[in-house]
């Protein structure tokens, strides 16, 4: 009779987690990963390997001195190992850059003033001239003694690399259109200044300029010399890589990109050769890429390498070329652009931006690395330093400046991880590292800080030192914070072959109390036949392993008593609740009654793990009762440590009574018969009437006169066709409360 009223309050219910015997351990442990956890500025001495190991690395030391400019674009070897000539904007300069590698410092003379806003490319030559090439105006440059002694505007708008030759000639690299051009040095010398730009064949050929070969994209920014003279040539804005005969003419396509700029080229001597090549982060067109002529689609864009307003959110990806063979993505990285390339031995070395990210690729083991960054923003290029194997000069934007990149050299080795998220408030408990390969774990030091704020900067405890104890470090004071950083140091001693493992920092996290979900007290006079639990699963799979155990036992459980049977059974509640642990802990219930007015509460549960109680209330008074819920951890939980939640509610109320029929009467009115009652209830709403008719007719009625079923009294009267009743003499009403009890009178007409 009742068993829709039941749905219509129940039907809703969620059924809790009942907690099972086991539970997750308390304490939490996080993985680091040092190619992941540590940005290239946060390196010293050290390399984070794509295996997640710490090795060591290059010492990149930033050069004290007097930057010669806002942007420095271009370098290469001067007269002696010690000095270098530096392209820079916006006042087209260069400048030579006398190093002094014991005191890193260095100084820089003014060695020539072009009347060119941006100096991309030079090239010295082999009697000590130096040729230049500028932008906007594409002006190609001859220096001698610091006086311009040639020069000539090509039909382009800038000229971005310079490529010498065996035989003595210059290739030159061009932008807007994608142009190269071959230069004989000797020739353009003799030939003077042109104030004027050249556009015609035989002119330039006076000049000492003939056109080697040109593509479709608008800029050829770098060009490269294959073991069998191939000349090798990258393009922006579609970031496509093209090969040319030795003699030139028309290209070959290597390899086709969309929105990317080829920003170096690095040749090998078996063949092959390297690209770097950075993705715009939207369709419009790489933003290193210095000014052309704008034209459709093509914004005006800031000089090469210039500082970006926002952040880069593009990708960048180094590309082998081998010498019969399709192209191969060797590593990539998002959000950070590449520019430059260089060797040492087995591995690339790369150049980067944002951060002033320094990478490299180890070619055998085919492993990704990050090298020390640089403070600037960007680093532009790297460029050997000649008779001093493992050392590179580097140039750097955004702020400028220069700096040594060494590889032999010996000092104090560090990493420090950036913000490592715990998940929530924890106590930091021991650091694992489980793989030290030619290292002394006595000799490492390690240092823990924490924070509860996300900021980088603000809000962090002083550096504290984890001492060893055989086994794992171990802070001497306790450290708490929803976010740590952990900084390593191996001394200047330590082998070259020396690697860290990736390490496990062990946690406690914050203990937080049990929560109430869902508290339901059913319609009375029903009770549940609890579902079988399942059966524990015979295997446990890979996936329930990665994923840290997979499906819960205890969601397994709650599935399967969602589907436990409800059956009528007078006298008896049924109340449900939903507990969670935000942590995981086992939880017990303990659940208590007490009429209002009665100081002394009733258990009826004690520390149950079901999420529901059913029990009779036939014995009980009529009233309103408080119930209480009280929520407890459990084992493993130390006892000392287990938190509670209380819930108290008066929602249950105990009615035996059945309500009382003020008035019922059935009347025949035309060809249908009216049955009316009136009645009040002292406890509960009213829910509706039943009429059974002598002649076996069956009737119910829910919705009282007013429309609304919310009252204690209320009147109901039910139509019925008289034609249905035909051979009734009397009929049973019987009018019903939400609590189950009824009333009944016998009526005739």
């Amino acid at each position: 009779m009742r068993l829709k009223f039941l749905l219509g309050l129940g039907g809703a219910v969620l059924f809790a987690n009942a907690a099972s015997l086991h539970a997750d351990p308390l304490s939490k442990k996080t993985d680091i990963d040092f190619f992941r956890d540590v940005p290239s500025r946060n390196l010293k001495g050290l390399a984070a390997r794509s295996d997640g190991r710490l090795v060591a690395g290059p010492a990149l030391t930033e050069l004290a001195g007097s930057a010669p400019a806002d942007l420095l674009w271009c370098l290469t070897p001067g007269a002696t190992p010690d000095k270098w000539l530096v392209g820079t904007g916006p006042d087209g300069k260069i400048f030579e850059l006398t190093l002094n590698a014991t005191k890193s410092t260095y100084v820089t003379r003014e060695v020539a003033h072009l009347a060119e806003p941006h100096i991309f490319a030079l090239l010295r030559l082999p009697d000590g001239a130096v040729l230049a090439g500028t932008s906007p105006k594409g002006a190609l440059c001859l220096v001698r003694d610091g006086k311009l002694v040639a020069r000539v505007a090509l039909p382009v708008d800038s000229i971005f690399d310079l490529l010498p030759q065996a035989n003595g000639t210059v290739l030159a690299a061009t932008g807007n259109p994608g142009r190269i051009y071959r230069i004989v040095p000797k020739t353009f010398d003799a030939a003077g200044v042109a104030p004027e730009k050249i556009s015609e064949a035989n002119a330039l050929a006076a000049h000492g300029i003939s056109l080697f070969g040109e593509i479709r994209d608008r800029n050829v920014r770098r060009l490269a010399r294959r073991a069998d003279g191939q000349i090798v040539a990258g393009s922006a804005p579609r970031g496509n890589v093209y090969a040319f005969a030795e003699s030139g003419g028309a290209p070959v396509i290597l390899q086709e990109n969309r929105d990317a700029e080829v920003t170096d080229l690095l040749s090998d001597k078996n063949g092959d050769f390297f690209a770097a090549i950075t993705f715009a982060g939207t369709t419009a067109e790489v933003r290193i890429t210095p000014p052309g002529k704008p034209g459709k689609n093509v914004p005006e864009a800031p000089p090469p390498l210039a500082p970006l307003p926002d952040k880069f959110t593009g990708r960048a990806a180094l590309v082998r070329f081998p010498a019969n063979g399709f192209p191969e993505t060797l590593t990539a990285r998002t959000n950070t652009a590449f520019y430059g390339l260089a060797r040492q031995g087995d591995v690339l070395i790369v150049t980067g931006g944002e951060q002033g990210e320094l990478l490299g690729y180890d070619l055998p083991q085919r492993l990704a690395l990050t090298y020390a960054g640089s403070n600037s923003a960007q680093l532009n290029l790297l460029a050997p330093v000649p008779g001093a194997p493992g050392r590179f000069l580097a140039l750097s934007n955004n702020a400028p400046g220069v700096a040594l990149l060494d590889f032999a050299a010996a000092g104090p080795r560090s990493a420090e991880t950036r913000r490592l998220d715990l998940g929530l408030p924890a106590q930091l408990g021991a650091l694992r590292i489980d793989r030290l390969r030619d290292a002394s774990a006595a000799k490492l030091s390690v240092e823990l800080r924490t924070s509860s704020g996300s900021d980088e900067v603000e809000g962090w405890s002083p550096w504290t030192a984890a001492t060893f104890d055989g086994d794992a470090w171990k802070a001497a004071t306790a450290l708490r914070g929803r976010y740590a950083k952990l900084r390593v140091k191996l001394p200047a001693d330590a082998s070259v072959a020396a690697q860290i493992g990736k390490p496990e920092l062990y946690s406690l996290p914050q203990n937080r109390r049990p929560q109430l979900q869902d508290y339901r007290v059913l319609a009375p006079n029903f009770s549940v036949i609890p579902a079988a639990e399942p059966a524990p699963a015979a295997v446990t799979s890979l996936n329930q392993i990665l994923q840290a155990g997979g499906a819960k036992e205890d969601d397994k459980r709650k599935a399967g008593f969602l589907s436990s049977q409800v059956v009528p059974s007078p006298g008896t509640q049924v109340i449900l609740w939903t507990v969670i642990d935000p942590d995981g802990d086992n939880v017990v219930c303990t659940f208590s009654i007490r009429r209002d007015g009665d100081p002394l509460w009733t258990d009826l549960a004690v520390a149950t793990r079901d999420p529901f109680v059913q029990f009779d209330t036939s014995h009980l008074p009529d009233g309103v009762y408080f119930t209480r819920l009280v929520a407890i951890e459990t084992a493993p939980r130390p006892l000392a440590d287990r938190l509670s939640t209380t819930f108290e509610t008066d929602d249950l109320i105990v009615d035996h009574t059945p309500p009382t029929i003020l008035e019922a009467t059935a009347k025949r009115d035309g060809d249908r018969l009216l049955i009316n009652v009136h009645g009040r209830d002292a406890r509960s709403l009213l829910a509706g009437i039943e009429v059974n008719f002598n002649n076996g007719d069956h009737e119910e009625l829910e919705q009282p006169v007013d429309g609304i079923r919310d009252s204690r009294e209320e009147t109901f009267v039910l139509e019925v066709p008289f034609s249905r009743v035909t051979g009734a003499t009397s009929l049973e009403v019987m009018l019903y409360d939400d609590a189950g009890n009824a009333a009944t009178r016998r009526l005739s007409w």
